[in-house]
């Protein structure tokens, strides 16, 4: 008996480490068999009005990234890490100066000294100069409203008055404002096991928004319309569905009150994949007001963007887990909504785009 159990005991442990294994490791392979067609080249051309790269990147970077943009039939990239002042210059002057149509460059605002008396002044002649060498929109950071504070320590609000210049400036040139404000609503509630985002927050603790240290989620994005509705002839792109990809129906109340405002869907194609009857419902209602972004820049992860809104495929992966422990359904969009979609409506907004390319 003692000989059996030895010989045994390997055996059990293996059986009770696979019976407590972690949430990391559980990857099952899924049994299903359905119909699957892999998009890997943009049924039409497409602008991604939602990247960043580094502006002064060697020629050789340039080059290898417009081919890799020709695979995937990637029009326009819009860098939105242009910087302000000399940083913006010299990313313009490399990226359009290289590939004069198959880049935009948005600036961002120059923060310092924000105690200033002068500061609204400065900040809007610095983003008009930007715009002048070459700027074609206005990009804003998410530590804009959660992390910036004034010189008494005090948090700096989304629509804090001292950037109304700014927004102003915007309207008078017709370009548009890429706001990225708070974080997944997840990140801002306990770190439970009713907590959807667990995985992510477990991997990436920096990501979670502890009350004690941040604004609700709620405040923030209540300061973030409401910079929206104090500016009407601005026009503002909410980043990431505004956060809302997970409750399409308050979006799209959003998107009824503010006609000034337009949205993306960087990084939040999983919320749209698990309700592909009731996205597609959204995608044809609000198809004047949606934009195509992805974010971080990986070739490959392009093709489960196109799959989601060009097939009506079952059941298929997701590239990033900790994002999505569920499968994606496909949009399967109209022709005339996905071209909107892909880059009607940025032509619409953004200005000086080159319209070469794309089909009417």
């Amino acid at each position: 008996m003692k000989y059996l159990l030895l010989v045994l005991a390997p055996v059990l442990a293996l059986a009770q480490q696979e019976r407590t294994m972690s949430i990391e490791e559980y990857t099952p392979k899924s049994t299903l068999v359905v119909p699957s067609h892999p998009v890997t080249h943009a049924r039409y051309p497409f602008i991604d009005v939602h990247n960043h790269q580094r502006g002064e990147m060697p020629e050789a970077q340039l080059d290898k990234m417009v081919k890799e943009m020709d695979d995937l039939n990637m029009r326009i990239m819009v860098n939105l890490s242009g910087g302000y002042g000399d940083r913006l210059k010299r990313a313009v002057d490399n990226m359009k100066g290289h590939y004069k149509s198959r880049f935009a460059v948005f600036a961002n605002i120059d923060f310092t000294n924000l105690d200033d008396p002068g500061y609204p002044e400065r900040a809007a002649a610095q983003f008009e100069k930007d715009l002048k060498n070459g700027a074609q929109g206005l990009k804003i950071f998410k530590q804009f409203g959660m992390d910036m504070k004034d010189g008494k320590g005090q948090r700096i609000h989304v629509d804090d008055p001292r950037f109304d210049q700014v927004f102003e400036m915007c309207a008078k040139y017709k370009v548009p404002v890429l706001i990225h404000t708070a974080e997944p609503a997840a990140f801002f509630e306990p770190q439970d096991k009713y907590n959807e985002r667990w995985l992510e927050l477990k991997q990436f603790p920096g990501r979670a928004r502890p009350p004690e240290r941040y604004p609700s989620w709620k405040t923030l994005i209540d300061e973030h319309f409401h910079m929206i509705e104090k500016h009407p002839r601005t026009t503002f792109i909410s980043a990431h569905l505004a956060w809302m990809g997970g409750d399409l129906a308050e979006l799209g109340r959003h998107l009824d009150k503010y006609p000034n405002m337009m949205t993306e869907i960087a990084a939040v194609i999983a919320e749209l994949g698990r309700q592909p009857r009731f996205a597609r419902a959204f995608f044809i209602k609000y198809q004047d007001r949606l934009l195509f972004g992805k974010d971080t820049y990986a070739p490959v992860e392009y093709h489960t963007y196109f799959q989601l809104f060009e097939t009506a495929d079952e059941y298929f992966d997701y590239f990033r887990k900790r994002h999505a422990f569920w499968q994606l359904y496909g949009l399967d969009l109209p022709d005339d909504v996905l071209k909107k979609f892909y880059y009607k409506n940025a032509l619409r907004i953004i200005p000086g785009l080159d319209k070469t390319g794309f089909p009417q």
